[in-house]
């Protein structure tokens, strides 16, 4: 069975008809100052833009984005240690999960899942007509994280195409070292991928060390810069993959999907790397407070390696019940829709999670 969707392998290309200006001046050797042929609004004025936003984003907005990203994954090479041509750059981590179905599968072909997993996932798995099989979540006292055992059996088992798994984990929050998620991948079926979800990844003690950023073979890495670094409004993320993996991608990639400001602000966050790590270090505390305070009024708290805590209610119907009265107060806090989840609850641990008062109907409900 091939690894990737058969009308991509059984024919040449398709290749992308607008790579884009940046491309083209990258071959030539030099720049195109006179651009009168993409029919891009260049002469808008953008007076009410400017005013509000500033001239800087009045001028990125007149324009494309570069459609291969090649200063921001220059960057990223540098900060990763990775070679630019395993770094795909895309409009979030949710579009990058979207590509890989759409490069990796036929109509019907089989995906294996955490049950009760990130759900964004299983939406693009059904959109794209696969056949979703679900593993149950490995459970005990203080303990909740995808079975990796299962999910390979699972696998090989089901002759899957695809096996999917967020590390660290949403919405448990649990983390599975390199070498337990190496060994999942060495046991699956020849021609499954392993798309690792690392939205999370950031806040790994050694998400800067290079060990921590391999290409492996057989795994799309997939990462995002809504969290650590803040830019969930603008839509950015990268895959880390091997280039024959994301040459594939490229093929039923939107080109501008990722715009020229979100491509401008990332590489900004980017050049200030000690503004993103305080950031991580001021949510690693907030989320060790929010854990403590939690465990202090006797819940079950799950350890995590994220910027939220999770705890487990151990009644669905409860969870529900204090979802809702938080809803009804104007506090919002995230319960899965999965049933094999519904007793969970997951907090971002930001400042107002911490703000006296703000959980009380959570406390009250753990007397």
């Amino acid at each position: 069975m091939p690894r990737f969707a058969r009308h991509l392998t059984e024919q040449d290309g398709p290749n992308n008809p607008f790579p884009g200006l940046q491309a083209l001046e990258r071959r030539l050797g030099h720049t195109l100052p006179h651009r009168i042929g993409s029919n891009e609004g260049l002469d808008m004025p953008h007076q009410a833009l400017a005013a509000r936003f500033g001239p800087a984003l009045a001028e990125l907005a007149r324009t494309y984005g570069d459609a291969e990203a090649w200063q921001l994954r220059s960057m990223l090479s540098e900060a990763l240690d990775v070679p630019m041509d395993s770094l795909l750059v895309d409009a979030g981590a949710d579009s990058l999960m979207a590509l890989t179905l759409r490069a990796l599968c036929d109509d019907g072909s089989t995906v294996i899942t955490s049950a009760g997993t990130y759900p964004t996932w299983s939406y693009f798995v059904r959109g794209q007509g696969c056949r979703q099989v679900e593993v149950d979540y490995a459970s005990d006292e203080g303990y909740l994280a995808p079975d990796l055992q299962a999910l390979a059996d699972a696998a090989r088992r089901e002759k899957a195409r695809v096996l999917y798994l967020a590390n660290p984990d949403n919405p448990a929050g649990h983390l599975h070292t390199d070498a337990d998620v190496l060994a999942l991948r060495e046991a699956l079926p020849e021609a499954c991928t392993l798309v690792l979800d690392e939205a999370y990844h950031d806040f790994r003690e050694d998400a800067w060390q290079p060990e921590a950023n391999r290409v492996w073979p057989g795994v799309i890495r997939l990462r995002t810069f809504s969290k650590a670094h803040g830019l969930a409004g603008l839509r950015v993320g990268y895959a880390i993959a091997t280039p024959d993996t994301l040459a594939m991608l490229m093929k039923v990639r939107i080109h501008y999907a990722v715009s020229s400001l979100a491509l401008a602000a990332a590489e900004t966050v980017l050049a200030h790397p000690d503004e993103t790590r305080a950031h991580v270090d001021d949510v690693i505390a907030r989320r060790r407070a929010l854990s403590e305070w939690l465990r202090e009024r006797g819940a079950e708290v799950l350890p995590s390696t994220t910027n939220f805590v999770s705890l487990r209610l151990g009644d669905a119907e409860r969870a529900a019940a204090v979802h809702r009265t938080l809803l009804d107060e104007g506090t919002l806090i995230h319960r899965p829709a999965h049933p094999a989840l519904g007793d969970l609850l997951r907090i971002s641990a930001l400042e107002d999670s911490l703000v006296p008062g703000r959980l009380d109907s959570l406390a009250a409900a753990l007397r």
